[in-house]
């Protein structure tokens, strides 16, 4: 058992000492209803950490949000990266971690369903830049049709990495769009085998795929199935323990202002008890 996990079970009472006393208590948190939430979440990202420990090249993946110049207001979700990236370093890891949302990613083009036929990932598909694509794997058109796209940076490290995880807030029921957009342009990774009738490229055979789920109130669970399943049409192994969904209410209606403040004041106590975190 790791030393954090051990922490968390010897923790203080739930507080909310990062709340103003200006800010209502949302009644779940009054009423003690966040202390099976963080068991749960303390539990799986102590089995995530405890996983990622046993391996290397691991690559992490953020998409979540936030305006620019609040640089003081980082995501749930990335902020879990952050620290979990710190303390793979200090375990001599190779980590890498990519802000997604930072990058210039075009949408797809949908060649998959154009006009005349299915062209995604065809070998004409290819980028042709030894710096951006030095193993001639990457084969994306919206690669090249757009001068700036910087899906490359993803597929450089992806390449040569043994896991992957994908950190991914839930908004309206789905992935955020950033993440979606992500998933959609590596689709010819997967049509390469199923469509085009190609081997399943040779870096990612054994990669290992997960993701980080964090909402707020409405269907996470589900959402979570649903990109294990795509990981698995991918190709690739999606081992329970890379993934796992964090939601501070099962109240799908409950979209009152206390309960997104709570929701920060519980992820806060769970950051309480996680591995330090530095700058990625």
């Amino acid at each position: 058992m790791t030393a954090f996990l051990l922490m968390y079970r010897h923790r203080s009472p739930v507080t909310l000492r990062h709340m103003t006393d200006s800010h209502a208590i949302h009644p779940d948190v009054a009423a003690g209803a966040t202390t099976g939430r963080l068991d749960r979440a303390a539990v799986q990202c102590d089995r995530l950490i405890r996983y990622l420990e046993s391996k290397n090249n691991v690559l992490l993946l953020t998409t979540s949000t936030r305006y620019r110049k609040h640089r003081w207001d980082v995501p749930k979700s990335t902020q879990l990266a952050q620290r979990i990236k710190a303390h793979l370093k200090a375990k001599r890891k190779h980590v890498t971690l990519i802000d997604v949302a930072g990058l210039t990613i075009h949408t797809c083009e949908g060649n998959i369903s154009a006009k005349r036929g299915n062209s995604c990932g065809v070998t004409d598909a290819t980028l042709r830049d030894k710096r951006k694509n030095p193993t001639g794997l990457h084969r994306c058109w919206a690669s090249i049709n757009n001068a700036d796209d910087q899906l490359y940076k993803i597929t450089r490290d992806l390449f040569r990495s043994q896991v992957v995880i994908f950190f991914v807030s839930v908004r309206w029921g789905q992935t955020n769009s950033v993440y979606q957009r992500l998933l959609e342009r590596l689709s010819w990774i997967e049509n390469r085998v199923t469509t085009l009738g190609e081997k399943p490229i040779a870096q990612l055979k054994k990669l290992e795929a997960g993701v980080v789920l964090f909402g707020q109130n409405w269907n996470d669970a589900a959402v979570l199935k649903v990109q294990q399943q795509n990981f698995r049409w991918f190709g690739w192994k999606a081992p329970t323990p890379l993934s796992f969904c964090w939601q501070y209410t099962g109240n799908a209606t409950d979209e009152s202002a206390e309960s997104y403040l709570s929701a920060v004041a519980e992820f806060e106590e769970l950051v309480q008890i996680l591995p330090p975190s530095r700058d990625p």
